[in-house]
Formats: C-alpha cells, sequence, structure tokens
C-alpha cells in the first residue's frame, strides 16, 4: 500500500463523498476509485460502500481509520525529518486561504517565492476558515491563512495581521456622496453581494438581526474576485476587509469606512506544529511572515509613508 492510497482513502472517509474527496485531492473520480480498489486489495477487505446517499466506512474501515491516520503522520514527521537533515526545500506545500487573501495578498508574494525556492511548488487553494482549520487538523494542508479565531487547541496560530472591515460600493454611490464614515445601520437595507460564511457577511447578518431586518441579498458568490466585480457594476454593496479594497480606485469601486467601533479581522497563520512542517513549507511559512511583516500598516511592521499607495 502507498501513501497515496492512505490519504485517498482518509480524504474520503472524511468527506463522505467520492466527488467531494476526489476534488479536494486534485484527482478524478475514477483515479481515486482506483486508489480504493488498490488498497481494499492489499489489506484483502472492503473498507468502504458506496449508497446513494455517500461513501459508507465498513467494521473493517471504522477500524483501519486511526490507524491509517497515524501512518500518514507518521510518514509526514519522518520525511519532515529527513528533510531537516539536508537543509534543502523542495516538493510540494499544500497552501489553504481565505478568498480574499488568495485574490489580493498571495499574488503578491508568491512569484517572489518561486524565485527564491525554486524547487519548492506552493499547492493553493481557497475556502472559509472552519474548512481550512479541519484540513490542517487531518493533515490534508500544510499550512492555512485563516481568520481568528480558531476553534482547535491543538492546531499553532501565529497571527500576522488585524485590518477594519470597509464597505465596498459602486463608484458615485450615496454612502460615497455622505463623504463620511458610515454606520452599518445607514447601509443595512441596501442590497449586498455576499460571501456565504466570510467575516463581512457574518457580520452583516448580525447587524440586520440586531434590528430585525432580513438582509436584501443580490447575489451570493464564492469567489473574491466577482464580489468585486459585481460591485462595480453596480448590483450592490459588500462588506470586505482593507486588504481587498486597498487598489479600489484602479478597481472601479468605491470605499467607504465604518464608523468608530465598526468590525475587524484578525488573520493568523495556522499549521500542525513545526514537526509537522517538511523543509519546504516551512520555508513558505517564514517567507510568508517576512513579507507581511514587510509591508505598511496595518498589514505589516513598516510605516507607510503619507499617501503612499499600498502593492
Amino acid at each position: 500500500m502507498t501513501s497515496e492510497q492512505l490519504r485517498a482513502f482518509l480524504e474520503v472517509a472524511r468527506a463522505g463523498r467520492l466527488a467531494t474527496a476526489a476534488k479536494g485531492l486534485g484527482l478524478s473520480q475514477s483515479g481515486l476509485s482506483r486508489q480504493l480498489q488498490s488498497l481494499e486489495a492489499a489489506l484483502g477487505t472492503r473498507l468502504l460502500i458506496r449508497t446513494p446517499s455517500g461513501a459508507v466506512l465498513t467494521d473493517a474501515g471504522e477500524r483501519f481509520l486511526p490507524h491509517a491516520q497515524r501512518a500518514v503522520d507518521a510518514l509526514t514527521a519522518g520525511t519532515s525529518e529527513l528533510e531537516r537533515l539536508s537543509g534543502t526545500p523542495h516538493g510540494v506545500v499544500a497552501l489553504g486561504t481565505l478568498h480574499t487573501v488568495g485574490a489580493y495578498l498571495l499574488p503578491d508574494i508568491i512569484p517572489a517565492f518561486a524565485q527564491r525556492y525554486p524547487e519548492v511548488r506552493p499547492r493553493l487553494s481557497e475556502g472559509l476558515a472552519p474548512a481550512l482549520e479541519e484540513a490542517v487538523a487531518r493533515g490534508a494542508l500544510d499550512l492555512a491563512i485563516v481568520s481568528l479565531p480558531v476553534r482547535r487547541a491543538d492546531l499553532v496560530t501565529q497571527k500576522l495581521w488585524e485590518e477594519s472591515l470597509v464597505l465596498a460600493v459602486p463608484q458615485g454611490h450615496r454612502l460615497t456622496r455622505l463623504g463620511k464614515a458610515v454606520s452599518l445601520d445607514e447601509a443595512v437595507e441596501e442590497p449586498w453581494v455576499v460571501i456565504p460564511g466570510m467575516s463581512g457577511t457574518r457580520a452583516l447578518e448580525a447587524a440586520c438581526e440586531a434590528r430585525g431586518v432580513t438582509p436584501r441579498v443580490a447575489v451570493e458568490t464564492d469567489n473574491a474576485e466577482a464580489m468585486r466585480r459585481m460591485v462595480e457594476r453596480g448590483l450592490g454593496v459588500a462588506m470586505v476587509p482593507q486588504l481587498m479594497a486597498r487598489d479600489h480606485h484602479a478597481q472601479g469601486f468605491d470605499v467607504v469606512p465604518l464608523a468608530r467601533g465598526g468590525m475587524k479581522r484578525q488573520v493568523a497563520l495556522l499549521h500542525r506544529g513545526e514537526g509537522y512542517l517538511t523543509a519546504a513549507a516551512r520555508a513558505l511559512k517564514s517567507f510568508i511572515v517576512e513579507s507581511v511583516r514587510a509591508m505598511p500598516e496595518p498589514w505589516g511592521a513598516r510605516k507607510a509613508s503619507p499617501g503612499a499607495r499600498v502593492r
């Protein structure tokens, strides 16, 4: 049996559906099925049964599950130890990230990282913080950039930055013409463009619940760039982190700050501990931290000069 077969089994056991597991592993469904069949053949027993509602573990599968997880963890730790001896980062690093960070920060970081570490290949995936956290916990991701708080106490977090949430509105919108910071109450009845589960969306839902109104959602999307373009086209407004709004003049929408006491988000780097990180993962982790610290506030420690644009 191989580590790929064990990882395939663990992912199906977690996801409950072959299609979902195949997507998470970057495989075709037929490729995933072949991995599972090879594993079952090597073990001489059925581990999974397909049903209309998904894949169900057999009794043998339930008994084998914790052993498979320990085996994968041991392989990861062993690989990390050998790479630590060689001192040369190489191979794939699975990095999960929030939608906005993937679209608006990593394009500034990953190309420079690739130049410094040409033998390392980052594998990027985007998602919401809870799903990314669970993917790190089960070893499907080496690192993740998530919003705090983190629910699992067994994971290591390193805070990267804190930033305000702002309103992204179409150019010339009535809220822009007010010429001041606004309270969320002043915008709550606008049509909204949202990513379900995103920190700004949760803040909007809480504000609407406090006022006893239902948010007027014009469209839901799972893509930060789609959200931005919908706002630019005048479909509605969105609550977004400062990171997403830093080049808003070039992007074609206006930014309206929220009044004092507005919402913020804290962003952190998440992993299972240094012992689980390969040399390549440690290199990427350090590079992300160094790059963020070199950025102007509020993302990094460097003071931005007056009027300077953040890139």
